[in-house]
């Protein structure tokens, strides 16, 4: 399975936005259950504690006006006190609530534990659609509402994962993650893959953002795939000040990068951004990108010197809602 085989599954038409609309931004949040990232996939060993600092995230987005949009995967939605928490965000009466499926721990399980099973469409025939339903349905019992945003955990999408979603009603997608290659474990290739919102067939694709800085920018993907080819090649462009690849979280990504390229994609026309980080991320020790205190500091002032660039910007946030409705 690739990135290829995924376009070609659904052909894509890019979105047109009401007059207005932009430009916007959005924040995605994968909220799953804490586990080791450098261990072997496992059903069980995982832990949902790091939920109890979710509040305060939120409250603290909250106050700067931004909504979330929660995609849980089965672990949260198994835990009452998670969703009680969750329960408390949406109430703000712009988040919601979304979908990500961690096959490893969803149920029904049919497949081996092995790297390429943890891409949800390499899942034997029928099995992804399986899990999606019975996540969809356990998400729609837990908070009221069906889900209408998706996201495959670790960007497992396949060819049949559009079908899929729309066969449960699912409206957005945002699997796609432009300028990544996760080929070599088994994944999607999105190395090449075009960073605007589409429609593939009644889904809304809303890719996570990637842009890039340099004084080579222009040349963006395509030169950023071929300098993999070459050892160092990256880094030495990033260095010179060439080509930097930079995506829209505080997750390993240094502010400074980060504003550049929200500053020249705003000034380039770009509609909408969109964010994203690991609810895990909330509480040191639990992703590589939070391993104390310090980077936990760093997180949240990530955010505070990310919000108020965008404020002065004039970049306003979108709920899902707004998304949805100011697509055409």
């Amino acid at each position: 399975m690739n990135g290829a085989r995924y376009r070609l599954a659904s052909p894509p038409e890019p979105i047109v936005w009401r007059p207005g609309f932009g430009p916007r931004y959005t924040l995605f949040v994968d909220v799953e259950e804490q586990f080791d990232w450098n261990a072997p996939f496992e059903r069980t060993r995982h832990s949902t504690s790091a939920m109890a600092a979710f509040p305060e995230a939120h409250a603290r987005f909250r106050e700067q006006g931004v909504a979330l949009t929660c995609l849980v995967d089965y672990p949260i939605v198994d835990d009452p006190a998670a969703v009680e928490i969750l329960r408390t965000v949406v109430a703000d009466g712009r988040s919601e609530i979304g979908a990500q499926l961690h096959p490893w721990v969803n149920p029904p399980f049919g497949e081996p534990l092995t790297p390429a099973m943890s891409f949800a469409g390499n899942l034997p025939e029928g099995l992804e659609a399986a899990k999606l339903r019975l996540l969809t349905d356990a998400i729609a019992t837990a908070f009221g509402r069906r889900p209408r945003a998706y996201r495959a955990g670790r960007y497992g999408v396949g060819p049949d994962t559009v079908a899929a979603l729309t066969a449960l009603g699912y409206r957005v997608d945002s699997s796609v993650r432009p300028g990544y290659d996760y080929s070599a474990e088994g994944g999607p290739d999105f190395s090449l893959s075009d960073p605007r919102p589409c429609r593939r067939g009644a889904l809304l694709s809303v890719p996570l953002s990637t842009l890039y800085v340099g004084a080579l920018r222009g040349h963006g993907a395509g030169l950023y795939r071929a300098l993999g080819r070459v050892p160092y090649a990256r880094g030495v462009a990033s260095r010179l000040g060439l080509l930097s690849r930079v995506a829209l979280t505080p997750e390993d990504m240094p502010i400074g990068a980060a504003l550049e390229a929200v500053t020249i994609a705003v000034g380039e026309g770009v509609e909408l951004l969109n964010f994203a980080f690991h609810s895990p991320s909330l509480v040191p020790g639990n992703t590589p990108y939070v391993r104390d205190t310090a980077d936990l500091r760093k997180f949240h002032d990530w955010w505070s010197a990310m919000l108020t660039r965008l404020d002065r910007l004039g970049v306003r946030n979108a709920s899902l809602d707004e998304i949805l409705e100011n697509a055409l």
